[in-house]
């Protein structure tokens, strides 16, 4: 399974376990490295400078591998500044934008030798971060979880390959080794995988998160712009059901007013955060859980040893089947 991906980074294995909000956590990331893959944790999951720097320090202590940080470069991440200070300070191997202009981030991590990976969902905006400097790009397709892009990984995939030079991550709707080799065949030199290894035993969230991983399928994954104002998927749960999936009225209206949409955004973050958290932590009847269609093929809660291995097993099982 050697990529220019695997050769850049020395792994073994073309699969970052994805950075997902509230869910990544030193357990999970240590688990990824010591079997043959990488992973990335947001900074945001950490509410301190101390805390970060601890995650790091720990992971670092623990496995020689190569590891990442994810950060949110837009305004509505007050933190960024720091925490980008920080990453490049303890030198951690690549770092993953999302939300925002990665140049400040590519320059710093230049100097240091750290790698810097972008999230994009079309070409416009992948041949911008090409041309300032970035090692690669994460193909955010339209069946990612979270924050998903527009288009199927079939087109943006060979899209981006064709157009750069870069090396191109493909995020989105893999969770089988058959889909692994079917993205690799599309020409992507890495995936980046999220949903499945939220239902790991390592995975902080609660029982009741890991449940719904296992019991609902990908016909129940929706889009909701509730949360943040930019669609993000989710479980469509009886909460998100009565909630709603769209923007109300005033929240509508405040997003087009000139002067208040940058505070109107910012609040709505907020809020949408907060809501993730008390759902993703705690039992409560306000489930909001984030999961894409990859969440059909989560049948139990296993070690991410486990996932893994089946993820492995199954892509040498597709390379031999005609």
């Amino acid at each position: 399974m050697q990529t220019s991906f695997t050769k850049m980074m020395g792994i073994e294995f073309p699969v970052i376990m994805a950075p997902m909000f509230l869910v990544s956590n030193t357990a999970m990331i240590i688990a990824a490295l010591e079997n043959g893959i990488t992973a990335a944790f947001p900074a945001l999951n950490y509410r301190t400078d101390a805390e970060l720097r601890a995650a790091i320090s720990e992971i670092k202590a623990r496995s020689k591998k190569p590891f990442g940080v994810n950060l949110i470069v837009n305004k509505s991440n007050y933190k960024y500044h720091s925490q980008l200070a920080t990453c490049v300070e303890l030198n951690v191997d690549f770092i993953i934008t999302s939300l925002g202009n990665p140049k400040e981030v590519i320059d710093k991590c230049k100097a240091k030798g750290i790698k810097v990976f972008c999230d994009v969902v079309d070409l416009k905006y992948a041949q911008k971060v090409e041309a300032l400097g970035a090692d690669g790009v994460i193909a955010v397709n339209n069946k990612a979880g979270g924050h998903a892009g527009d288009m199927p990984a079939e087109e943006l995939v060979p899209l981006l390959k064709k157009n750069l030079r870069i090396c191109v991550i493909s995020a989105g709707g893999i969770a089988s080794g058959t889909q692994l080799k079917q993205t690799l065949d599309l020409g992507a030199d890495a995936v980046s995988i999220g949903t499945i290894f939220i239902a790991s035993t390592e995975s902080p969230v609660s029982q009741e998160y890991k449940n719904a991983l296992v019991e609902y399928g990908a016909k129940d994954i929706v889009r909701t712009t509730k949360l943040s104002g930019t669609p993000c998927t989710v479980i469509n749960t009886p909460y998100v059901q009565t909630l709603g999936t769209k923007e109300g009225f005033l929240e509508r209206m405040l997003h087009k007013n000139k002067f208040l949409k940058k505070y109107a955004k910012l609040l709505l973050a907020i809020k949408g955060l907060k809501t993730l958290e008390r759902s993703a932590l705690g039992a409560t009847y306000k489930t909001v859980w984030c999961a894409g269609p990859a969440i059909e093929y989560i049948h139990s809660i296993r070690p991410v040893k486990e996932i893994i291995s089946q993820l492995t097993r199954e892509y040498k099982e597709a390379l031999n089947t005609p």
